[in-house]
């Protein structure tokens, strides 16, 4: 495939999801249209990851992790994204590396960060209002959880597959684990 086919497939997937309206109770509306689709749209990450900054110093890691926790698992950005996207922004001169400890970058916003924050300003909320929405789909948070443990599952047999194949037996162990909890599910 040519590089230019290639960005030509990823602009259409951006209108696609510009195009979706603002009410759809879905949350492929915020770029997460299923299996292998984004969560955020272009830049939106970016704008995210500066105000986390922006609220304290923070590593990649964290980051990562605070996205996760504030969408309970729903979505958790892949470091691929993240520690081009810092490298992006500290290049941008808007965050800074406050320090390394053990090989681990602690990067802190600067004034134009702040800046640039500043001129988002709506838009970064609009995005953490987004987040805290999807965190909320139940009062209790009930839908992420589930969301996340069905995650952990598929992660779990990814790993186990990983490893190698299967023997017979374990493989009719697993299925008869997981028929069995939808049994369980089905008559709750």
């Amino acid at each position: 495939m040519s590089p230019f086919r290639h960005r030509c497939g990823r602009s259409e997937a951006r209108r696609y999801h510009r195009e979706v309206p603002a009410s759809a109770p879905d949350y492929r509306r915020h770029g997460r249209g299923g299996r292998g689709g984004r969560f955020f749209d272009t830049g939106d990450l970016r704008l995210v990851i500066l105000r986390l900054i922006a609220e304290r110093p923070r590593h990649g890691y964290e980051i990562i992790k605070d996205i996760e926790e504030r969408l309970a698992g729903a979505y958790s950005p892949s470091p691929g994204v993240v520690y081009p996207t810092l490298t992006l922004l500290e290049e941008l001169g808007q965050i800074a590396v406050r320090s390394t400890e053990g090989g681990r970058k602690l990067y802190a916003v600067t004034p134009e960060g702040e800046a640039a924050l500043a001129g988002s300003r709506e838009e970064a909320d609009a995005l953490f209002a987004r987040m805290d929405a999807l965190a909320g789909d139940q009062p209790d948070g009930s839908v992420l959880q589930l969301k996340r443990a069905v995650h952990n599952l598929r992660n779990a047999l990814r790993m186990r597959l990983s490893r190698g194949p299967l023997t017979e037996e374990q493989l009719h162990g697993i299925v008869a684990m997981i028929d069995d909890v939808a049994h369980k599910v089905e008559r709750i």
